[in-house]
């Protein structure tokens, strides 16, 4: 389909509104914004739709922009945020500002322009005329959609709307069909029976979406809009409103949605609706204590559409020891996914690049750069996707099990300062060793803590496994209790308390004793972590440093002996 201007600068816009995180659909949205423009050799515009005052936030807004530069999707045009080091945004070109906020006088010659050309008009009905005229048509078994009343007094209602009575501002519809022509869906033709005289002014005078957006698009040249499968009911009313100003229509795009496995509406939801199961399930009269207010928590737990604060669920969650499922971009950031791996996998719910690998199987991995290379919307399907965890941690595990060991500790440590502060103060120097220990075992930054565990816990902070204990302590000749007790001086008088300096002397311990390295590890490993699973030996140990290691040993042997005899 060609551009609706064939001279302009392609120009895409990813357009959020500011009432909360940035669900995973809406980054999804902006990552093929972003690489539509890259590939067209156009330019991606943000621009913050903050005309509901009562919802809108500064503080979503600005979490919204991180959350973009995050993931690595940089804007041409929009608000400035500087991220590391780089100013993303600006207002070069003269088109802001980017808060729709900020652009009322725009909005205000949209509305005269609309009301002189006889397309708009003054509407006085209040919610209760609205709900009688709703259950009205409910008894006759037709759809409500208001329509222009008959002998309706156009110059009358203006007077009334002038003289300050309350009111909203409604676009009259045209009653021939609207047209969209998708680049997704194909042309899709949307009658009267689907249409209705929408509001595009509100009664505290701030435009509704609908009159906003299209008034935008056109003064900032945007040539594709591309956005979920639904808005596509908003659409012919769009198309509609710049034919009735005289504006250009753009490419439109709808993406398909994004579902649960199980096909449910992947929403926001689904975080509160874990959470209130597990409450269930535990039988909780009231809420953990220091996590949500016990009234908040009373209610929440009887609505089962009612949300609680972002930071009451997440504290929740810690202290039911339950992992949420992840829906907005700072759950995936919280759960210690990698930005690369989110957009990688992102770009592959609705799309796909066409290639194989040398075995003959699709392409899956591959960066952003090369998703900008080859983005195009001939290749988006037109059927919902569906979410699998299960293979996004695959692809956080393979990109963690490919990063250098350095800019694993690297990465690790980021995270842990932001995260899970008390993990580093509590590991100190011996940082890197755990980090070098856990990385293979790693499916996300979060899941490095489950390998790391034996290393975060107190010297007597652990249960000895009773299987492993009667496997590895107590069976054999010698024991696996006589091995750690000869094995314990040779621990001790380890010099180098480094990986290489421990495995060296318990190699030297087998070789002298003409034993199998099993032999003594799995006895050492339940000593150290109470279980037969750890990371190698020597990292195990130099994980918890010397004391620490003997310690431990000593209150193996101290119950486990006495496990014994008994």
């Amino acid at each position: 389909m060609p551009d609706p201007d064939s001279h302009a600068v392609p120009v895409t816009r990813f357009a959020p509104s500011p009432t909360g995180h940035l669900h995973v659909g809406g980054a999804r949205t902006a990552l093929f914004c972003w690489a539509l423009a890259r590939r067209l050799g156009g330019r991606f515009l943000l621009r913050v739709e903050d005309t509901d005052r009562k919802r809108s936030s500064e503080a979503a807004a600005g979490g919204i922009l991180r959350d973009l530069a995050w993931l690595g999707i940089g804007w041409d045009d929009g608000p400035e945020l500087e991220h590391q080091g780089e100013t993303l945004g600006g207002d070069e070109r003269g088109i802001g500002p980017y808060y729709q906020s900020q652009r009322a006088d725009l909005y205000a010659k949209a509305f005269e322009a609309l009301i002189e050309a006889g397309m708009a008009y003054p509407a006085f009905e209040t919610e209760a005329d609205l709900g009688a005229m709703r259950n009205a048509a409910v008894e006759a078994k037709q759809t409500f959609r208001y329509r222009q009343p008959e002998g309706y007094d156009l110059e009358a209602s203006l007077e009334r709307m002038r003289a300050g009575e309350e009111h909203v501002l409604r676009f009259r519809m045209p009653i021939d069909p609207v047209v969209v022509r998708d680049s997704i869906l194909g042309d899709i033709e949307f009658t009267e029976e689907h249409t209705d005289d929408f509001v595009i002014r509100k009664r505290d005078g701030m435009p509704t979406y609908h009159l906003a957006v299209v008034v935008d698009d056109e003064l900032m040249g945007v040539t594709h809009v591309v956005r979920g499968q639904e808005h596509l009911q908003n659409t012919p009313r769009h198309v509609a409103l710049q034919h009735a100003l005289g504006y250009r229509v753009p490419v439109y795009a709808h993406l398909p949605l994004i579902f649960n496995p199980d096909g449910s509406k992947m929403s926001k939801r689904d975080k509160d609706k874990a959470a209130r199961a597990a409450c269930k399930d535990r039988k909780l009269d009231g809420p953990p204590e220091g996590t949500v207010a016990p009234e908040a928590f009373a209610k929440w737990m009887k609505d089962k559409k009612s949300q609680l604060e972002s930071g009451d669920l997440i504290a929740l969650a810690s202290a039911l020891k339950l992992d949420l499922p992840e829906i907005d971009v700072e759950d995936f950031r919280r759960s210690g996914y990698l930005p690369e791996t989110v957009c990688n996998y992102l770009a592959l719910l609705g799309w796909n690049p066409g290639e194989k690998t040398e075995d003959g199987k699709d392409l899956e991995r591959f960066d952003s750069a090369f998703l900008a290379e080859k983005f195009g919307l001939e290749r988006v399907g037109k059927s919902a996707s569906k979410f699998d965890r299960d293979k996004l941690r695959a692809f956080s595990q393979d990109t963690i099990g490919a990063m250098g060991p350095d800019v694993f500790e690297a990465t690790w440590r980021a995270w842990l300062a932001e995260f899970e502060p008390a993990v580093l103060e509590r590991v100190g120097d011996r940082f890197g060793v755990l980090a070098r220990a856990v990385q293979p075992r790693a499916k996300t930054l979060r899941h490095a803590l489950e390998p790391a565990a034996f290393a975060l816990v107190d010297d007597d902070g652990y249960d000895f496994d009773a299987k492993a204990v009667k496997k590895a302590l107590h069976k054999g000749d010698p024991s696996g209790l006589q091995v750690l007790m000869d094995l314990r001086p040779v621990i001790e008088g380890v010099v180098s308390f480094t990986a290489e300096g421990i495995e060296s002397a318990i190699n030297g311990f087998c070789e002298q004793r003409e034993m199998g390295l099993g032999k003594a590890a799995q006895p050492l490993r339940v000593a150290l972590t109470g279980s037969t699973v750890s990371p190698s030996l020597g990292e195990t140990l130099a994980s918890i440093g010397k004391d620490a290691a003997l310690a431990r040993i000593d209150r193996c042997l101290a119950q486990c002996v006495q496990g014994a005899e008994a």
